[in-house]
């Protein structure tokens, strides 16, 4: 009688440089105290970013894209450095983010922003106000002024300053972009508490009164989502002065890369929410979401936990194992409640580096 045997997981790990390969290790360390019966991980790692191109001439080389278009997810560190700011667009480190995210398809960032009430006191915030917070934003991450044509640097046509040289990009969204980065929004609120909260600029932009117009549209077809709009300046300040009024904030590339920064200091630490990377089908790329902190790279001092949650995300939104994320999620908030920090948080009882960090959520687990 044969027995089935579970195929494991592939799963692509592109580290990057910096603080990327420290924290990237942290979280496969909790992924491999996971494994057991009907869970296995088959990991490999590529290079990308500023390590790849001294490598290989690329930010992207095309292995990387084969590994993580044959993989079932993709765990990402961190790219980026000043070094390489003299070369020209294509070839610089974070250019190879926006090569993942067109070969996969990603289109959907999600960032999950959580305030227990027992850990109100890491965030810079009054407890009063953050105690409770639970907000994810859904941003937008193809369009935009990011990515929209044309760009560049010319001499200015007209103007005040005819004749002087001008930097110039392009804002823009096609319908079915919004379309399809609403449902997601929709979508998520169904399973949260059902509000959604779209921000613009339509009072002064085109592109964002288009925006606006898919968005209502889209909200028809959810009568049980309640639909509130603000401007960007105004969530802002919304977002910082009255987080709990949250459930779901909805934005654009640029609007949402704003927000979801903003929304992660809420907890204290930039270090601590993780970004999911989505498109239309189950795989996905995962993410700290944070920059590569190069004046603290290889000192043992960066916050892992971001790295590890991006795991769990990996976990619930590719993988289908939600029960082993929660389980993640719980490690983590009990090494937090035990006072365990690093050096980025405050209000610890002991302060650890990072790979004690990864032990810790470790033990946890067990």
């Amino acid at each position: 009688m044969s027995t089935l045997v579970s195929q494991p997981h592939r799963i692509a790990v592109l580290p990057g440089e910096g603080i990327g390969p420290e924290i990237v290790a942290q979280a496969l360390k909790v992924l491999r105290a996971l494994q057991g019966p009907g869970i296995e991980f088959e990991i490999n790692e590529a290079p990308v970013g500023g390590s790849a191109y001294l490598l290989t001439g690329t930010p992207l080389p095309q292995p990387t894209v084969e590994l993580a278009l044959a993989s079932d997810a993709v765990l990402f560190g961190a790219v980026g450095d000043p070094c390489f700011d003299h070369l020209e667009t294509a070839l610089r480190p974070e250019r190879a983010i926006l090569g993942l995210r067109n070969a996969l398809g990603l289109f959907a960032n999600l960032k999950q922003v959580s305030v227990p009430a027992e850990l109100a006191e890491l965030s810079p915030l009054r407890a009063d106000k953050v105690s409770g917070v639970d907000v994810l934003v859904v941003r937008e991450l193809n369009g935009d002024v990011y990515t929209g044509q044309p760009r560049g640097v010319r001499v200015a046509p007209d103007g005040l300053f005819t004749g002087e040289r001008e930097g110039f990009d392009t804002m823009r969204y096609a319908e079915g972009e919004v379309r399809r980065i609403a449902h997601v929004a929709f979508k998520a609120a169904q399973r949260r508490s059902k509000r959604v909260c779209n921000v613009d600029k339509a009072n002064v932009l085109a592109t964002s009164r288009v925006w606006r117009e898919v968005v209502i549209d889209v909200a028809r077809e959810y009568p049980d989502i309640e639909l509130t709009h603000l401007y960007a300046d105004s969530a802002a300040m919304q977002l910082i002065s009255n987080p709990g009024r949250f459930d779901v904030i909805l934005a654009g590339n640029l609007f949402g890369d704003i927000l979801s920064d903003a929304a992660s200091v809420l907890t204290g630490s930039i270090g601590l929410p993780a970004s999911a990377l989505l498109g239309e089908g189950p795989r996905g790329m995962y993410e700290a979401g944070h920059g590569t902190a190069l004046d603290i790279a290889g000192r043992d001092i960066a916050n892992p936990l971001a790295c590890i949650r991006a795991a769990a995300l990996m976990l619930r939104h590719s993988l289908g194992r939600n029960d082993l994320a929660q389980r993640i999620e719980a490690a983590v908030t009990s090494v937090l409640r035990q006072g365990l920090r690093t050096a980025d948080l405050a209000g610890g009882s002991r302060v650890v580096g990072t790979s004690a960090m990864g032990d810790a959520v470790v033990a946890a687990l067990r």
